[in-house]
């Protein structure tokens, strides 16, 4: 009953955030964190319950899932050999000047990992408000696919590091990790084969008159067996939710309505328990602290320093100053994955308290900060393509 209890408080705390959010125009996963900060510290909710933190897990393999069902394979094969070498120089420029950073000021490791991460969370949301037709905008969303599946390839790989050190089981983990990725790649080519020989077997998998929800069965079994199997192999679990979701998206692009509803269904309720039971897990007062608020400022100005430099290096000739800017901002949001490769850092004792909570509130700051700020750069230098749409119909 407790934990009923606790379950009925937080989707209570769920059905908040978005009213919050379109009052306040602060991102929701923002005000989800947020007030999961306030619920924690007036007692509204006990941040430490196991079964929250179970829940919230599965929030995030969820969220994992719905960044694989934004990968279109096909479309990432076809990026043009130019640009594809632009891209490695871009990454290359962001994690070389990471580990640069790392040496320097001799900072954790996490910080090779976290400083470049990239999200298409928040950067979804951009194309939401000014339509990706926008060259920055559709360039950011082309390089933030690719930087996911890095992302989470590098956060797979630090979570074997920190779990296994350095020793014959890290390149065990490693051997496992490459003979995943040439296994999911022969049954990506050997499925498309199979459908393309016998088309109508996608629509016995999910059936176009569906009124019993098969599209969701399937999508399902497909999350938790990967996730299953990648626990077996003792391979972070994020990867099988990731690679379920790329399935998903490329093998049913005719059930149109399926991203919807796993869309709706994830953002609606697992999501938000995940960006809730994150901020449960950080203490209010601490935000304040000197030594929290300057670490924090630190890491934003690395992160969007690094990706500007990335940024004008490789696509200034292509974009020009303004729209180089403002892709440089549109990949310095990765509100999801910062936070996430915090929680797994914390979580082994990698990073202390004050070093997770400058994180938190680094990706907070930086999510509504860069918004904004990317608003103001286009109310200065031009309407979006969007807005001179809606001007004209006007």
């Amino acid at each position: 009953m407790q934990n009923l209890s606790l379950l009925a408080q937080v989707a209570f705390l769920i059905v908040l955030a978005p009213i919050f959010s379109r009052i306040s125009k602060i991102p929701v996963a923002v005000v989800e964190i947020l007030i999961g900060m306030v619920a924690v510290w007036i007692g509204y909710v006990d941040g430490d319950s196991n079964t929250f933190k179970i829940i919230a897990k599965i929030g995030f393999f969820y969220l994992m899932f719905l960044a694989g069902l934004e990968i279109d394979i096909k479309k990432f094969i076809s990026i043009k050999d130019k640009l594809f070498k632009k891209v490695i120089l871009y990454f290359f420029i962001l994690y070389g000047t990471a580990f640069i950073l790392y040496i320097i000021f001799d900072l954790n490791p996490v910080y090779i990992v976290a400083l470049p991460v990239v999200s298409i969370g928040m950067i979804v949301i951009l194309v939401n408000e000014y339509d990706k037709n926008e060259r920055w905008l559709d360039m950011t969303l082309t390089i933030g696919v690719i930087g996911e599946i890095i992302s989470i390839t590098a956060l797979v790989i630090y979570d074997a590091v920190i779990v296994y050190g350095f020793g014959i089981e890290l390149y065990q983990n490693m051997i496992t990790l490459i003979l995943i990725f040439i296994a999911s790649y022969f049954l990506y080519k050997i499925f498309d084969f199979i459908l393309w020989w016998f088309p109508k077997l996608k629509k016995i998998i999910m059936p176009e008159n569906d009124n019993i929800g098969q599209d969701i069965r399937v999508s399902m079994a497909l999350f938790f067996v990967l996730i299953g199997i990648m626990q077996y192999y003792g391979i972070d679990m994020v990867l099988g939710a990731f690679i379920a979701g790329v399935f998903v998206a490329n093998f049913f692009k005719f059930k149109v309505e399926l991203r919807g509803k796993l869309n709706a269904f994830g953002f609606g309720f697992l999501v938000p328990i995940f960006f809730v039971y994150v901020g449960t897990t950080v203490e209010l007062d601490s935000l304040f602290k000197q030594e929290v608020v300057m670490k924090s400022i630190l890491i934003i100005i690395a992160m969007v320093g690094i990706r500007l430099l990335g940024s004008f290096v490789s696509y200034y000739k292509i974009l020009g100053f303004r729209d180089t800017v403002l892709f440089g901002l549109g990949s310095s949001m990765p509100l999801t994955f910062l936070i996430a490769i915090a929680t797994l850092a914390h979580s082994e004792h990698v990073i202390g308290m004050y070093e997770y909570y400058s994180f938190v509130l680094a990706a907070i700051i930086e999510s509504i900060g860069i918004m904004v700020l990317v608003k103001v750069i286009l109310h200065f230098t031009g309407k979006s393509q969007k807005e001179k749409a809606l001007s004209k119909s006007a």
